[in-house]
């Protein structure tokens, strides 16, 4: 039996939900709320094994309780139930905790499917709801393209050389210069990339792909 949840401000729909759980096999539905206000107390009495949960309801919204249920009930599933297919809302759902995203038009049978998803470990999403987070997740994967800093040509072979841990004694040795030289274009170098130390800077240069 798998014991769930909804947090769901539209009377309605809540009633719906609640009455389409308390009737299939396999579900029951131990409460049914407007809001998240007193949530915690709720969950920690009842112990729900999924909690389908709207996005959109006065006082805390769903991302919020999401985010909240995941710190201190980590086991319990939140399937996220919306009218919203935006990014935005895809991906703060997803960051929050949630195991699954699907949208208000799903049908019964479909919602009831995913619940039994969620609560078997999966993860389950609306077919257009999946194609948003496939594309989020390759648009984060494209490499990030170096970040400029105005560092002249001579100013990148020393930062590059600070990376390959040499000294600043064998870097005026490499390039054929003195060392007061290159303390001066160290000295450059942190004022353009905003950092006080050598170990910041090799930091920055690799995190951005300067060098």
């Amino acid at each position: 039996m798998i014991r769930t949840a909804i947090f769901e401000d539209n009377k309605h729909l809540r009633e719906t939900f609640e009455l389409m759980l308390n009737t299939a096999d396999g579900f029951t539905c131990i409460g049914a709320y407007s809001d998240c206000s007193e949530m915690m107390g709720y969950l920690e009495v009842f112990h729900p094994d999924v909690v389908l949960m709207d996005i959109e309801m006065p006082g805390m919204n769903g991302i919020d309780a999401t985010r909240l249920i995941k710190q201190h009930f980590p086991k319990i599933n939140v399937l996220i139930q919306t009218v919203f297919a935006e990014d935005e809302h895809i991906f703060n759902a997803i960051c929050a905790g949630a195991s699954g995203y699907i949208l208000k038009s799903t049908t019964p049978d479909d919602y009831l499917q995913a619940i039994r998803d969620v609560h078997a470990g999966g993860s389950p999403m609306t077919p257009g709801i999946a194609r948003r987070v496939l594309e989020l997740f390759r648009q984060n994967l494209q490499p990030a393209a170096p970040k400029e800093y105005n560092l002249t040509p001579q100013e990148k072979k020393v930062l590059q050389l600070l990376v390959d841990g040499k000294s600043y004694k064998l870097i005026a040795a490499e390039l054929f210069v003195a060392t007061d030289t290159i303390k001066t274009h160290i000295s450059s170098i942190y004022s353009k990339l905003h950092v006080h130390s050598g170990t910041e800077a090799v930091a920055k240069a690799i995190r951005d792909k300067i060098v």
